[in-house]
């Protein structure tokens, strides 16, 4: 009697345990976005280094190269039930890459128009924002955060490879961000 209640208790705790384990991986949606976010501000400042001379051919091949590695990581997390640690993970390479891009950008001082990546985090912000405070019905708010997701996903297909956006392609993402931030204005 001794030996099956222990089993029963054993068994239990055996299946609580598995199921926290369970529930501690799931897909990360807001961390893609993220990631993604970050993506595309880093290919823009690379694209900006080269054309500024802020950074040589080499160092922009460099950091497209780590890039192209990221992005490859990032496919690989997308879309899967995965740990919060590998997102973190992910987010602090970008991070680093950004940091270092940035102190090679630091001998130019041109005061620039926002690029689109800039516009992109802009405006998941304000949706975020949205959502939060309210001001977004719920309906608006997926409309709108289908939008620019479909935005964000076509600018790093674009991208990828390290391959700069041409100006018509950035001109197209620009004019539909445009759009996107004018129909979030009326919930103002």
């Amino acid at each position: 009697m001794k030996k099956n209640i222990f089993i029963t208790v054993l068994i239990l705790f055996g299946l609580s345990l598995f199921s926290g384990c369970a529930s501690m991986m799931h897909t990360w949606p807001d961390q893609e976005r993220s990631a993604e976010n970050k993506m595309i501000v880093i290919q823009e400042r690379i694209g900006d280094g080269l054309k500024t001379g802020a950074l040589t051919p080499d160092q922009s091949q460099m950091f497209l190269t780590r890039l192209r590695i990221i992005r490859t990581d990032y496919a690989e997390l997308r879309d899967k039930i995965v740990y919060q640690e590998e997102w973190d993970n992910l987010h602090a390479r970008l991070d680093a890459l950004g940091e270092d891009i940035n102190r090679a950008h630091a001998r130019t001082t041109r005061i620039e128009d926002p690029r689109n990546g800039d516009t992109i985090v802009t405006l998941q912000r304000r949706i975020d924002d949205g959502r939060i405070s309210g001001r977004l019905p719920r309906s608006e708010e997926r409309e709108f955060q289908a939008r620019l997701d479909s935005i964000r996903r076509e600018y790093l297909r674009t991208t990828e490879g390290g391959r700069p956006a041409t100006y018509e392609e950035s001109a197209d993402i620009s004019r539909r961000l445009d759009s996107l931030a004018m129909d979030i204005d009326r919930f103002r």
